[in-house]
């Protein structure tokens, strides 16, 4: 692969002392991530200049590459080579990926990070807890930790108050809302709760954090008509992959109302073209969902993997449509989700977020006369607590519960008489 891009000079690559024996196979590592033809043979052109940097740090051989010394490379070829962005970025993931990069030397871990480490068990071993849960726990816990300054006093939890937990709940409280702030209290009180556990703080601290009140269904409906849903499909540009893309995704969470999660992670494997279904594996509760698959999914499935198939070796039906090639984040979901409002026309009230196709899916389903546990069963929740959230009715519904003012006949006196 190296011939092709440099067919008279790619024995100066092929010869690095370093890097010369990585050189071929990550140019086809570069073309496999669907990078340009331009932008492939740049970071190869760059090769012996990161090869000087790296002999003046002392490296002498490829297992001795750390990410600091290519963070120094890519320092230093930024000043050389201002209009080149992200010198090294590909060369560090290529090196990762082929397990090449020497692993950082970790250090020996401070009291703050023994306290995580140990809620993070516990809170997978005990509490039996999601990898997003704890992600979210620990988040919250080492802001806490680090406003203790735990590291400079470790005997601080030792001395702890109520007052120095509304200090804190003070203190972060301004970038939350009110319903935002209560997770984040919960959050406090799950930790604290390991602490007396463990012994390190008195019992019973939790129950003193005061929090905003915060109303069960106070918020409007974040459903959108049913109508806005089918304009917004309508008006994705399907010519192109991305357009193509983007609707079929769309088009199952409207059709099943899927989180977006579920969608990225949607593989071939999970496609049943013979027996007619989907199978879908979903993220939050890790249960496996079967649904029936529609003549309309079918078709947009088949009409995408049609135009853009997955390349080798990925399963994933939705990927990035840029370098590197990978699987499709969320976020981007919910980026092409405005963005595809926006030029459609479609208003969109607040802030626009692509699961509120499923909250849309859950009314429409309610207002066809679905029964409340079949809603919950198609969503995949567990209790009907959780359906019943998707299920908040705009004022619209309400109207048609309100009895009619009676009329004062004549001859009859009105009650307020």
């Amino acid at each position: 692969m190296l011939t092709t891009f440099y067919p008279r000079s790619f024995r100066r690559f092929s010869s690095l002392a370093i890097l010369g024996s990585i050189a071929n196979e990550f140019t086809t590592w570069l073309v496999e991530h669907r990078y340009t033809h331009t932008y492939t043979r740049q970071r190869i052109w760059l090769l012996p200049y990161i090869e000087t940097v790296l002999t003046r740090r002392g490296i002498r051989h490829l297992n001795q590459i750390g990410q600091a010394d290519l963070s120094a490379c890519r320092k230093s070829l930024l000043r050389r080579f201002p209009y080149l962005t992200g010198t090294t970025w590909p060369l560090e993931t290529y090196l990762r990926d082929q397990n090449l990069l020497r692993p950082t030397e970790q250090k020996v871990p401070g009291v703050e990070a023994r306290y995580l480490a140990a809620y993070a068990r516990y809170l997978e071993t005990v509490r039996g807890a999601a990898a997003s849960t704890i992600r979210q726990n620990c988040s919250t816990a080492s802001e806490f930790l680090v406003y203790l300054k735990l590291e400079k006093h470790p005997d601080r939890l030792e001395t702890l108050t109520v007052n120095d937990l509304e200090a804190f709940v003070k203190k972060i409280s301004p970038r939350f809302s009110r319903s935002s702030l209560q997770n984040a209290a919960g959050k406090l009180r799950s930790f604290l709760r390991f602490l007396a556990v463990m012994g390190e703080i008195p019992q019973g601290l939790d129950r003193q954090i005061d929090t905003p009140r915060v109303y069960q269904e106070e918020q409007l409906p974040r459903a959108l008509p049913w109508e806005t849903v089918q304009t917004l499909l309508n008006s994705i540009d399907r010519s192109s992959s991305t357009g193509l893309r983007d609707f079929t995704m769309f088009l199952l969470m409207a059709t099943y109302g899927l989180r977006a999660s579920d969608v990225v992670a949607l593989t071939l494997d999970d496609i049943h073209w013979r027996a007619g279904k989907i199978s879908i594996s979903q993220r939050k509760t890790g249960a496996i969902l079967e649904l029936p698959l529609t003549d309309a999914v079918g078709a947009a499935l088949y009409r995408y993997l049609k135009k853009a198939p997955p390349p080798l070796p990925f399963r994933q039906i939705f990927l990035r449509r840029k370098a590197p090639i990978g699987t499709i984040k969320t976020a981007a979901l919910s980026r092409a989700f405005r963005v595809w409002a926006r030029r459609g026309g479609v208003d969109i009230p607040g802030k626009g977020s692509c699961h509120r196709i499923r909250h849309s899916y859950a009314v429409f389903l309610l207002r066809k006369g679905t029964p409340l546990k079949t809603i919950g069963d198609l969503l995949g929740h567990r209790t009907l607590g959780s359906t019943s959230t998707y299920l908040r009715l705009a004022i619209e519904d309400l109207r048609d519960v309100a009895l009619p003012v009676p009329v004062e006949s004549k001859g009859t006196k009105a009650v307020c008489d």
